[in-house]
């Protein structure tokens, strides 16, 4: 059994298309020499930034959790022996988005409070965030149990 979900950030996505229209525009509007060089870079660069965190794609397999930013530059492998529990769980709002180290250990989060919280043998913590937690934690625990 495969567990696959793609969750969109759609904040991220939103906040970084209107920069990029605001820096757009300025930059269509900037006659200074030089200036529209570096409106141009940080276009780019904003464009990279949503290309890189656009989505989150949460993959359980029978050996691993596969965890896919975007485009898939940033991406996680956790072999399954490693972990020994999957739990839902509820961030607070304060950890924030993107990747993070919280004080329950590293997260990975695209949008929401929603996410599971993976325990490791080692006793360390991990929390993937996840619109479907429910489905999520049943996969994962369905594969430690067998």
């Amino acid at each position: 059994m495969e567990y696959k979900r793609r969750q969109y950030g759609h904040l991220t996505v939103g906040s970084i298309l209107i920069i990029v229209a605001i820096l757009a525009s300025v930059s269509v509007l900037d006659e200074e020499p030089g200036g529209s060089l570096f409106l141009t870079i940080l276009i780019v660069a904003f464009t990279l930034i949503g290309l890189l965190f656009m989505s989150l794609t949460v993959i359980v397999e029978a050996s691993c959790v596969r965890l896919i930013y975007g485009v898939g530059l940033i991406r996680r492998r956790i072999p399954m022996e490693r972990i020994e529990s999957a739990i839902p769980v509820r961030n607070s709002w304060w950890y924030g988005l993107g990747i993070r180290l919280t004080p329950h250990g590293w997260m990975w989060n695209i949008q929401g409070l929603d996410a599971v919280e993976l325990t490791y043998a080692d006793g360390s913590r991990f929390r993937i965030g996840t619109a479907d937690p429910a489905g999520l934690s049943a996969a994962l625990n369905l594969i430690l149990s067998a």
